[in-house]
């Protein structure tokens, strides 16, 4: 599987920032400084109740897993304050309209994302090397010199001051050493994060990591229905208040984006797994934290149809990838947005929006979440 393509900058001159392709690192102009999201009301007569699948709960129980019944939901997202918007971060994207009917069956989906501990025990049984443990190759990056053909990964690299939003090789950079083990650099370790999420997954790793386990990545209409718990129409995992009596409800970016994060939500970066309430499935971290993979291909029009062709069953995405900001480059949908997330730039949090990333790329804000089909 070949290297992402943003990553020959970087392999030509180690030590300059890397980008990185997906959506939520698109937006052109500098936001304000901005405080947490008040409560918006979803647009009305766009959402349809959530009909949920009466059978019971298949047993035994996966550990770790919990039941997600199935039925038939409201998919998508509407824009949350129209379309001419000041607040960049806060404007749901093109590609998570138009809102569309789904059915999916029931299927067992992990309560958290997939831990170090956990991965550590699937590397140990098999020693297998993750994509970003392996040196990139002359053949995929034929400019770059020999001697910068060395394996890592990106890391977020904030700037000690403000910086214009209009590129993010201003706070992206690709580190040499970095990877699952080493999520900021050679000099970092996984002492005292076992409970963190494992990071610098690519598609290809997630792949074999799920074959392992017997379970498979979620398709991205599954990971939508999980993800609302239950709820029709709402802006987040909980509701459509971001705080609840004043307390945060997942791990996400505060302060002046990307040069300064207060930690008003007590974490520092990624947060180990589980701090934060489930959502009515019983899932943690749906939104924030980190992006979790999908199955499914990346197109911008794919919603639309789906939404064509009346209430889809079981869909499985788009046989191909398109996205026009960079159409040779192949994608997959990350889901639930990350740590990283703000309303000054990435409103991804919101479980109804999208993002995508190329496949033989990870990142230190990006990993797995499992699902397991009902026997």
């Amino acid at each position: 599987m070949a290297r992402s393509k943003f990553l020959a900058i970087a392999l030509i001159v180690i030590g300059v920032t890397a980008g990185i392709g997906f959506a939520l690192m698109t937006r052109q102009q500098q936001a304000p400084r901005a405080t947490a999201p008040t409560a918006i009301e979803p647009a009305a007569g766009e959402f349809l109740p959530t009909i949920q699948t009466p059978a019971a709960a298949p047993r035994p129980a996966p550990e770790g897993m919990a039941w997600i019944p199935g039925g038939e939901f409201s998919m998508g997202a509407a824009d949350p304050l129209g379309k001419d918007a000041n607040v960049v971060g806060m404007q749901a994207t093109e590609d998570s309209r138009p809102i569309h009917r789904i059915y999916v069956d029931g299927f067992w989906m992990d309560q958290t994302e997939v831990t170090n501990r956990q991965f550590a025990q699937f590397v140990k049984a098999t020693g297998y090397v993750t994509v970003a443990e392996r040196a990139p190759t002359a053949e995929e990056f034929p400019d770059a010199p020999p001697e910068n053909l060395v394996a890592g990964s990106v890391v977020f690299s904030p700037p000690d001051h403000e910086v214009p939003l209009d590129t993010h090789y201003r706070w992206w950079s690709y580190v040499p050493g970095a990877n699952w083990r080493h999520p900021a650099g050679p000099d970092s370790n996984l002492d005292g994060r076992d409970n963190y999420p494992v990071v610098h997954i690519a598609y290809q790793d997630a792949e074999a990591y799920a074959k392992w386990a017997g379970k498979r990545l979620p398709t991205e209409a599954e990971w939508e229905f999980a993800a609302r718990g239950g709820l029709s129409g709402a802006l987040y995992a909980w509701g459509n208040e971001f705080l609840v009596d004043g307390r945060f409800m997942a791990n996400t970016h505060q302060g002046h984006f990307p040069n300064e994060d207060t930690h008003a939500d007590a974490h520092d970066g990624i947060a180990p797994v589980a701090q934060f309430p489930a959502n009515g499935y019983g899932l943690h971290d749906v939104a924030g934290n980190i992006w979790e993979w999908t199955s499914d291909w990346y197109r911008p029009d794919y919603y639309a149809g789906l939404a064509a062709g009346g209430v889809a069953r079981n869909p499985r995405g788009p046989e191909s990838s398109f996205d026009p900001g960079e159409p040779g480059v192949a994608k997959r949908v990350h889901r639930g947005g990350s740590f990283l997330c703000t309303e000054q730039y990435c409103s991804r949090y919101m479980v109804g929006t999208r993002g995508k990333g190329e496949p033989s790329t990870g990142t230190n804000h990006l990993g797995i979440r499992l699902v397991k089909d009902a026997p």
